[in-house]
């Protein structure tokens, strides 16, 4: 009763207050607390610290209840106002506003963290669909969930994108800064179309840095260098054979470093269904030379297996574009292995590879365009690198191409011999004079 006293003592003529900052700003504590009103229930609770609180009071099914509004200084007078009047019309509507609030409060704390956003998109669409979910979840560990994990993802605004991005740029890797976007305007893109959020904060943002076309191919010097080097390189002997195998063979990284000695049949290797990025099985000639890089698979599961004994399983696909990165700049370092640094204070480093930037993924392009310099059809090449067929003709030409595969193959390693040990090689007889010669 005593504390209600107060409150009608010090609001005598409460009908014809009107607050302003100055006024809130020089409100005295006391030794209790006490209320300030202007009219309809709109007050600051006044404490004895000199806390001052924003609130609604208002009477609700015959009781006397009170909601706070919001902290001042840091609610300022104009937002306290903005957020009494809405309260005040949910009452005067017959609502009971304080709950409505409690429960906007109680949803806001069960709202998706961005980690929690994380975990439901791998689950629910990375592996479902997408064969390289893997990749997905590593980028937003390593680049999204650090920065944002425990905010939620309502609150997320494309400046924040945007900010996200540029902090990437600014360590070097404009190219993650664009994948990163890539992945993580899918990410809300499914967190729309699953009604986690109502709109994507990446709408409007543009990559950051220029999307270089995919044209690199080494030459046959960085070939040789290449070749030679990665014996000197820092890199383990599975990873140096697994390059290499990328060249002889023409495939795609994650699936050379993924077979398996249950999918080699004599000089066949299928890459099954499940494996290939396509989703289509794929018939890979072997020859002398790839069959050497595979080395001896008696015993084995996994021909390029993970290091860790415990974890039964293939090399990661990720750890050999990492391995390659190291050894085009690996630090350089003084005799007691402290690293040394150039004369603008950054790192010294070393090209241990001999050969300028590039990935292993080049490697399969560096393949595909020497057959085609040697005279290979586009049809034999799209077949050697398991591209599906485009229009009718995927629908009315089943042939495999499995004889000119082998022939493509086997000449490209004639080809890598020769460039690999400086020896001329005969003339290259495409595959369409050697029809014909028949």
């Amino acid at each position: 009763m005593q504390e209600v006293a107060v409150e009608v003592a010090v609001n005598k003529g409460r009908g014809q207050m009107k607050f302003s900052d100055i006024f809130i700003k020089n409100l005295k504590p006391e030794s209790t607390k006490y209320y300030k009103r202007e009219a309809h229930g709109f007050a600051v609770k006044v404490w004895p610290s000199g806390a001052k609180t924003w609130i609604y009071i208002y009477t609700f099914e015959g009781k006397r209840k009170e909601m706070r509004l919001g902290e001042y200084p840091a609610m300022k007078l104009s937002v306290a106002r903005t957020k009494y009047n809405e309260a005040y019309e949910l009452h005067k509507n017959g609502r009971d506003p304080g709950a409505e609030d409690r429960q906007k409060k109680e949803e806001r704390r069960l709202a998706d963290t961005i980690e929690d956003l994380v975990k439901e998109y791998i689950k629910k669409h990375a592996k479902v669909n997408k064969r390289s979910w893997k990749d997905d979840e590593r980028l937003l560990n390593k680049e999204v969930v650090p920065i944002w994990g425990d905010r939620k993802a309502e609150d997320i605004r494309k400046r924040d994108v945007v900010l996200l991005l540029e902090s990437i740029v600014e360590r070097g890797s404009p190219a993650m800064s664009n994948q990163t976007l890539k992945i993580v305007r899918k990410m809300f893109n499914f967190a729309v179309e699953r009604d986690i959020l109502q709109h994507t904060p990446c709408t409007g943002v543009k990559a950051l840095a220029p999307n270089n076309s995919r044209e690199r191919t080494l030459n046959e010097a960085e070939i040789r260098a290449l070749w030679a080097n990665l014996d000197a390189g820092i890199i383990s002997d599975e990873i140096k054979r697994g390059l290499k195998l990328i060249l002889v063979t023409a495939q795609r990284p994650g699936e050379v470093i993924g077979i398996r000695k249950a999918e080699i049949d004599d000089r066949w290797w299928t890459i099954p269904s499940e494996r290939a990025k396509n989703g289509r099985a794929h018939r890979v000639y072997l020859t002398d030379l790839a069959l050497g890089l595979i080395g001896e698979t008696k015993g084995k599961d996994f021909l390029f297996p993970c290091p860790h004994k415990k974890k039964i399983k293939q090399i990661e696909a990720h750890a050999v574009g990492v391995a390659v990165r190291r050894n085009l700049a690996w630090p350089i370092t003084d005799n007691k292995g402290k690293p040394l640094f150039n004369a603008d204070g950054k790192p010294a480093t070393e090209n241990k590879l001999g050969v300028e930037q590039f990935t292993p993924h080049d490697l399969r392009r560096t393949a595909a365009t020497f057959l085609a310099q040697m005279g290979t059809m586009d049809e034999v090449i799209d077949a050697v690198l398991n591209h599906a067929k485009q229009g009718v003709i995927k629908v009315y030409n089943q042939y495999r191409y499995d004889r000119e595969k082998q022939m493509a193959l086997e000449a490209w390693e004639r080809k890598i011999l020769s460039i690999v040990e400086s020896k001329p090689i005969g003339k290259v007889v495409s595959i369409q004079q050697g029809r014909k010669s028949k």
